[in-house]
């Protein structure tokens, strides 16, 4: 049988999605729970792979199994042996062509940041503290730039292993809720770290470093090294939804209590 699964987790505590030798990952610990459970080695293939310190709200994966267990069985037998800070939120059969990776059609991510002169001490880990006054509505223009099919060399980390550096945005927005400035970013795909470097570069242009139009000269430029932006740290950035083709039917849950719902 074929199970995909939903997982919410907080990357703080750990060195990213993918399992690596002694060192924590979600993966490695999601792998050693399921397996309990399964009485059986499991292996989870995941829809998009998070980087270290880089959260979840809705990461989906699959995985197979031969045991049978009801829905609440595997749900609450594999958060009783998942850390608190990971937590399986739904589960379900699925067909045989179902791919956690290879069926999603987008995936959105979530960048947060807390712009006030004084840091949050109890959203440390959970957001970006940046204390420079942000001018939301340049950054959410320029954002408008990066939308649709381009060549996104210039904000791809140096390790990116991807073949190709084109992606699909099909919507970007930054909005302010008090305090809290949210960017929200949907693509077929990423590449490693273009999330974070998009952001860097809004970062200048919400403080007036740089202008609107110049992520246009960014992009164009089709050279990260060039850009002279920071990577935004990974606290900041969540995983937040995977969109399927219908069929499919996997769920979508809210974000819930501590986000901001557009």
């Amino acid at each position: 049988m074929k199970f995909a699964l939903g997982v919410e987790y907080d990357g703080s505590l750990y060195h990213g999605w993918q399992f690596q030798k002694e060192v924590s990952s979600i993966q490695g610990e999601l792998e050693k729970a399921l397996s309990y459970i399964a009485n059986h080695k499991v292996n989870v293939i995941c829809a998009g792979r998070t980087d270290a310190g880089v959260h979840s709200t809705s990461q989906v994966v699959h995985f197979r199994t031969f045991s049978i267990r009801s829905e609440r069985s595997w749900t609450i037998g594999v958060n009783s042996y998942l850390p608190n800070n990971i937590t399986v939120l739904w589960i379900k059969e699925v067909s045989e062509y179902f791919h956690a990776r290879y069926s999603a059609l987008s995936r959105t991510y979530r960048y947060i940041i807390y712009n006030h002169v004084f840091r949050s001490s109890i959203l440390e880990n959970k957001i970006l503290n940046f204390h420079k006054k942000l001018d939301v509505d340049n950054m959410n223009k320029a954002g408008q730039y990066l939308v649709g099919e381009h060549d996104f060399t210039s904000f791809r980390g140096s390790f990116c292993q991807s073949f190709t550096p084109y992606r699909k945005i099909t919507h970007f927005q930054v909005t302010r809720i008090n305090h809290f400035v949210i960017i929200d970013v949907t693509a077929n795909a990423f590449l490693y770290h273009m999330v974070r470097n998009i952001v860097g570069c809004l970062l200048d242009i919400g403080t007036h470093k740089r202008k609107i139009n110049w992520i246009v000269s960014v992009l164009n430029l089709k050279n990260r090294q060039a850009t002279g932006s920071i990577t935004a740290k990974a606290q900041g950035l969540y995983l937040v939804s995977v969109d399927y083709p219908t069929y499919f039917n996997i769920p979508r849950l809210p974000l819930g209590p501590l986000f901001f719902q557009n």
